[in-house]
């Protein structure tokens, strides 16, 4: 009896005793007091990354639609001498490729070299006004990882000044913590790179699309000036 209530006992204490083994918290680790400045950084050039790209999306996304009756319409009205109903049609329409067309309507009379310089002019104006923001995430893109690589330096910097500190006291538990809390931050500013990287080359490609379409629409409008009238 006394052999079996101790082997209980022992096998209750080894339960005790057991170790327990703590999950890692990335969002702990984030937000530990000596990481949290530079997640912040992070999560504002993130925020920002993430509403340049919608903001940018959105308005290459009506940019590009290609609407072919309306180059037919400005045909037409050319065509029959209409040219107040071009321009209506034009200032009625909110796209880059109406004001381009605009400005060469306001321009007719005038040797075909000033016009196609003047829808040129208006067209660098409409792409530089469409690539509004798109530095700024490219910026972002190249700064987050280095500022996540700031943050593990200067963690890494707390954590061997701990060391060299802490004497005979020194825990290696506490050491591999401090560095593994430092090596988030270039994690959490690779992440962000890799999103501002990816979001500025999506806007980068649907940029050169509308630019082509802005390009062949201003060359049609031209041709449509060496057409014989009706």
């Amino acid at each position: 009896m006394m052999n079996t209530l101790s082997l209980i006992l022992l096998q209750a204490a080894d339960v005790m005793v057991e170790p327990h083994e703590e999950k890692l918290s990335i969002l702990k680790l984030l937000f530990s007091p000596g990481t949290i400045w530079i997640t912040l950084l992070l999560l504002i050039s993130l925020g920002i990354i993430v509403y340049i790209f919608v903001e940018r999306f959105m308005a290459l996304r009506e940019a590009a639609k290609d609407d072919t009756n309306f180059m037919n319409n400005i045909r037409d009205f050319m065509h029959n001498d209409r040219l107040d109903s071009a321009l209506g049609l034009c200032r009625s329409t909110q796209s880059p490729l109406a004001r381009m067309v605009d400005k060469g309507l306001s321009r007719l009379g005038k040797p075909l070299q000033d016009i196609n310089e003047a829808i040129s002019n208006v067209g660098q104006l409409e792409v530089a006004r469409l690539e509004k923001g798109v530095g700024v995430v490219a910026a972002l893109a190249s700064v987050a990882p280095m500022l996540g690589f700031l943050g593990t330096v200067t963690g890494m910097i707390v954590a061997f000044h701990d060391m060299s500190t802490s004497g005979n006291n020194l825990e290696i538990a506490d050491l591999a913590s401090g560095i593994y809390t430092a090596l988030i931050t270039t994690a959490s500013g690779l992440v962000v790179g890799i999103i501002g990287y990816i979001c500025h080359n999506v806007l980068i490609n649907r940029i050169d699309k509308v630019v082509v379409m802005l390009e062949a629409r201003a060359m049609e409008f031209m041709d449509f000036l060496h057409e014989p009238a009706n």
